[in-house]
């Protein structure tokens, strides 16, 4: 086991889970789309969806955060009974829109890699990318249902991808 800054436990499964949300970060940006990507997976590890982000301009849209993509996509796909036994793994920090879509989907638990202070490092005053300061933590602590929160974990493995690409 390894624990997060909050000293509750993460599996392997769940750091397997977070590298492979980085892994598709890093092939969101060789397909020339922000370095960022997220995946829902049940309790038992199975991927249930996964998307990178589709908001790089002229054709993009702007809603279409890898997060709020792939919890979509998972709650087409189970009832919201098993949405709450599911974990939203990311590369990044999800943004306020996105701890909404994750609220509203039922997702119970969200792991993620890079935090939007160390992402606002790396993006700086970037116009395709104007970082909220705003933790996800904050989004959900205002709602009625709880939403368990691990991170940042994986920090530098998540910037790989976010190197160069904001200048």
């Amino acid at each position: 086991m390894t624990f997060t800054r909050s000293g509750a436990e993460l599996s392997e499964l769940d750091l397997a889970l977070l590298r492979e949300s980085i892994r598709l970060s890093e092939q969101s940006r060789k397909d020339g789309r922000h370095p960022f990507a997220a995946l829902v997976a049940d309790a038992q590890g199975q991927i249930i969806a996964s998307a990178g982000n589709n908001s790089m301009p002229p054709e993009g849209d702007p809603t279409q955060h890898a997060e709020l993509v792939a919890a979509a996509r998972a709650a087409r796909l189970l009832a919201p009974e098993q949405l709450a036994g599911c974990t939203l793994y990311t590369s990044a920090e999800p943004c306020c829109m996105c701890a909404g879509a994750v609220y509203w989907t039922g997702i119970g638990r969200v792991v993620y890699a890079l935090s939007e202070h160390a992402l606002l490092g790396l993006t700086g005053a970037h116009p395709e990318n104007p970082t909220f300061s705003l933790p996800c933590r904050e989004v959900f602590a205002r709602g009625q249902r709880t939403v368990q929160v691990h991170g940042p974990l994986l920090e530098d493995e998540a910037a790989t991808a976010h190197q160069g690409f904001w200048a």
